[in-house]
């Protein structure tokens, strides 16, 4: 033992003579000296970032990627928007068809996100949103070229391009899959693909350009040089007008389903439209406060406009149903709701929380009687209501931003349309882009759909459409109740 301490003390002595007599960890060299002039840049940069604001200087940042809490917060954004396709859409429009053609409507959603998802790698986003011309951008971000983590300042400074480019995706897969409740139970599944890969290179991507793209034509916010002054949030003309009044177009083309009027054509699972209501209501976040595209004060004016919104038009659907049919249903709940969601989303960063609640009380009004009076007195069979929902409402939606557009809660309306907000003529510039929206989402409707019969054919079989799209287009049962 005594051996043991002896050895223990001489090697501590060992370890004293070595460290120069002290355990203490040597002070850490100097760091070196920031000029004045480097420190300003730097706190220039941290203010940029937290304000969302443009780099000062772009080559000299001290930040040389994007922010990583508007990165993060687009990130989130993305899977939401994707969200509201799979499962909520898929389970919305799901839940109102027959049960023989519950998963065909699911495989429509489903192969539109693979389908599009590759035209945008292709040359989608670079037709969208590289400059290139008022109408359609160019071919230089074609298979992503140069689309990496690195902001492209045209759109956000602090966002990655790459996650810019993927958020702006999961709007071009909703958009088309919206389209898919108009012609439900009735369209062959060759049929819509085939259409709906022709309707995203002609309706789609100039659209987006020339609402979204920095020199797009439509693009009031940001282009002093539009041809039309106005402006969309996050889509009201390029998602839900030219998807609702293609909608329309494409079925009355298509004709009624068999037994419209006569058989009971009603939703097989209330269930399953509630859940994909839901979804659709929390995606819708990513939808519309996430095109603000950062985490910043309009963001977040988004997201509360988008909240009241919601829930005000899921009041006033059913309370309209309750006054003239006696009871609220179920799936007067649910399309109010969506029907807030739809009006709010191209006023929904530009208007005060007060504004929202007029939106949503048209929003549960008007595109209650489009679904009921207006759909009965002209006869046509939208199966879903998209036209109804989406055409009516996104159009009402986009009239309603240039009403109500507020540059107290988004300044950026003060860039290039201070004169049009201030003298109250915005709503003329709505009514000009609406009518561009309308002219070419019905005309590339019409040549797309007749080109596309010609084709392959746009309805299936009579023995088919009675027996079931499930069992015609994918040989699948979406149930197999009581079955051994």
């Amino acid at each position: 033992m005594v051996t043991r301490l002896v050895a223990m003390f001489a090697l501590l002595a060992m370890t004293l003579c070595l460290t120069g007599g002290t355990s203490q960890a040597q002070e850490p060299a100097p760091a070196p000296a920031v000029s004045p002039a480097e420190l300003e840049k730097r706190v220039a940069d941290l203010e940029a970032y937290m304000n969302n604001v443009a780099r000062g200087d772009a080559a000299t940042s001290k930040v040389a990627g994007p922010g990583p809490g508007h990165n993060s917060w687009m990130m989130v954004c993305a899977a939401l928007v994707l969200f509201m396709t799979l499962p909520g859409l898929a389970l919305f429009y799901g839940g109102l068809v027959r049960q023989k053609n519950v998963l065909s409507v699911m495989a429509q959603c489903l192969g539109l996100a693979g389908v599009v998802t590759i035209l945008w790698w292709a040359f989608g986003y670079s037709m969208a949103f590289a400059s290139g011309g008022p109408f359609v951008g160019s071919m230089k971000f074609a298979m992503f070229a140069g689309v990496d983590a690195i902001p492209n300042g045209d759109y956000a400074a602090w966002v990655s391009q790459n996650i810019f480019a993927i958020y702006q995706l999961m709007f071009a897969i909703i958009t088309p899959a919206l389209i898919v409740g108009a012609i439900a139970e009735r369209m062959k599944y060759s049929a819509l693909m085939l259409f709906l890969l022709g309707w995203m290179l002609v309706v789609y991507f100039p659209l987006a350009h020339m609402v979204w793209g920095v020199d797009g034509f439509m693009n009031g916010v940001w282009n002093a040089k539009a041809g039309i002054k106005a402006i969309d949030f996050a889509g009201g003309t390029v998602v839900h007008m030219s998807s609702g009044w293609s909608a329309l177009v494409l079925c009355l083309i298509l004709g009624k389903r068999k037994g419209f009027g006569t058989e009971n054509l009603a939703p097989h699972s209330l269930v399953l439209t509630m859940t994909g209501t839901g979804m659709l209501w929390v995606g819708w976040y990513g939808f519309n406060a996430g095109s603000a595209v950062a985490a910043d004060t309009v963001s977040s004016n988004a997201f509360v406009s988008t909240t009241i919104a919601a829930a005000v038009g899921g009041v006033a659907w059913p309370a309209v149903e309750w006054l003239q049919r006696g009871k609220p249903t179920v799936l007067g709940f649910c399309s109010g709701i969506v029907g807030g969601l739809v009006v709010i989303t191209p006023c929904a960063g530009f208007v005060t929380a007060s504004s929202a609640v007029i939106i949503g009380i048209l929003a549960g009004v008007v595109p209650y009687l489009a679904c009921t009076k207006l759909k009965n007195a002209l006869g046509y069979d939208d199966a879903l209501d998209t036209f109804g929902i989406h055409g009516i409402g996104g159009t009402m939606g986009a009239l309603l931003a240039g009403v109500f557009a507020d540059p107290t809660i988004n300044p950026n309306l003060d860039l290039n349309l201070k004169a049009q907000v201030a003298g109250g003529s915005l709503w003329l510039e709505q009514l000009k882009a609406m009518g561009l929206t309308i002219v070419l989402s019905c005309l590339a409707t019409a040549v797309l759909a007749y080109v596309v019969k010609s084709v392959v054919g746009l309805r299936p079989t009579i023995e088919d459409e009675e027996g079931g799209l499930d069992l015609a287009d994918h040989g699948e049962k979406g149930y197999h109740l009581g079955e051994t």
